[in-house]
């Protein structure tokens, strides 16, 4: 069964499509980002093929894979040590916000792994712990000089 979730994310990822957005490449200012043509008289409105595809219903993907993580789990977003519970080892896989410490960090990295879960966005802190333990300073930390 994990062997055909994971060949049907890949179909998914092979199936999509890029929409460009109308005069993107003419216009710095315009974002990449889809919008949908409007005019009376937009060639990709009414659909000409060389203008390029519009989002439709077949560009979906399957409602069993839809928003899953390519590794096949769910993509759960942690904020505290807290929300790790309940969360089941087979079918999720964490990822810690970007607002959470070192400190913070370093403790739901340590009880998702007792957990048996999968940290998507896991970081190497043992050189912190050291630093730490030996009780100098992080390398990466400037010290701030006053100016008087």
């Amino acid at each position: 069964m994990a062997d055909e979730k994971i060949r049907r994310i890949r179909v998914r990822a092979e199936k999509s499509a890029r929409f460009r957005r109308d005069g993107e490449g003419k216009k710095e200012r315009l974002a990449d980002t889809w919008r949908r043509p409007r005019g009376l008289h937009n060639k990709q409105r009414i659909q000409k093929k060389a203008k390029g595809p519009m989002p439709t219903p077949g560009y979906g993907s399957p409602a069993d894979i839809r928003g899953l993580h390519p590794s096949g789990y769910r993509d759960v977003l942690v904020h505290n040590p807290g929300e790790l519970e309940g969360l089941d080892p087979a079918l999720d896989a964490i990822r810690i916000a970007a607002q959470v410490g070192a400190r913070k960090r370093g403790i739901i990295q340590e009880r998702a792994l007792a957990a048996g879960l999968k940290v998507l966005n896991a970081k190497d802190l043992s050189a912190k712990k050291e630093a730490e333990a030996a009780g100098e300073e992080p390398e990466n930390e400037e010290e701030g000089e006053e100016n008087d």
